[in-house]
């Protein structure tokens, strides 16, 4: 059985390759030499954590070892929640809702129902601080009636925000850091 195995897959990765084209050519020669080659026990090879990518105002969560990708962060601010299990929860926070997503008032709600009864390690908040006044999160710039005052920033507030992401997520203080990070791809690790 094993003899006929070995000498069968040579010959179908020959009629792959056939069908592949030239380029698939060096794919059955390169099936051919691994055949002919004694096994050689190694580990297997680390594949890389898949990231997920959360887009303006959405919420998506990871399991360990795997990093969040949060694109285009230009006036947005991310949170993301470290668990204590290793997982992460983010949250891609917009100044003006995207159409079919999570408002900025509504945002750190559905992180708080994802996250659940599960410790929290830490909460991270990256982005555009000088954009967000930290009352966005508990009044989205769009609730607004027309001609109403919105609040604008004037300053940085960075403890505000923090102030503001700890009690929408009924969080201590101490666990929410914020750093000003703008105008680009955010990675989180």
């Amino acid at each position: 059985m094993a003899a006929t195995r070995n000498r069968a897959i040579p010959a179908l990765a020959v009629a792959l390759a056939l069908q592949a084209g030239v380029a698939g050519v060096a794919t059955a020669q390169a099936a051919q030499a691994a055949q002919a080659a004694p096994a050689v026990a190694s580990a297997p090879a680390a594949a890389p954590a898949a990231a997920i990518r959360i887009t303006e105002g959405q919420v998506g969560e990871v399991g360990p070892g795997r990093p969040i990708v949060y694109p285009a962060v230009t006036s947005c601010l991310t949170v993301t929640v470290r668990l204590a299990d290793g997982g992460k929860v983010g949250a891609h926070a917009s100044l003006f809702q995207v159409p079919g997503e999570y408002r900025s008032d509504r945002i750190l709600a559905a992180v708080q129902q994802r996250i659940g009864t599960r410790p929290v390690r830490a909460v991270e908040v990256r982005g555009a601080v000088g954009a967000w006044h930290p009352s966005y999160f508990t009044r989205a710039i769009e609730s607004y009636p027309e001609g109403a005052q919105v609040p604008v920033p004037t300053a940085p507030d960075p403890d505000g925000l923090a102030r503001a992401v700890a009690d929408g997520l009924g969080q201590p203080r101490g666990k929410v850091t914020v750093q000003d990070l703008p105008d680009g791809d955010q990675t989180v690790e």
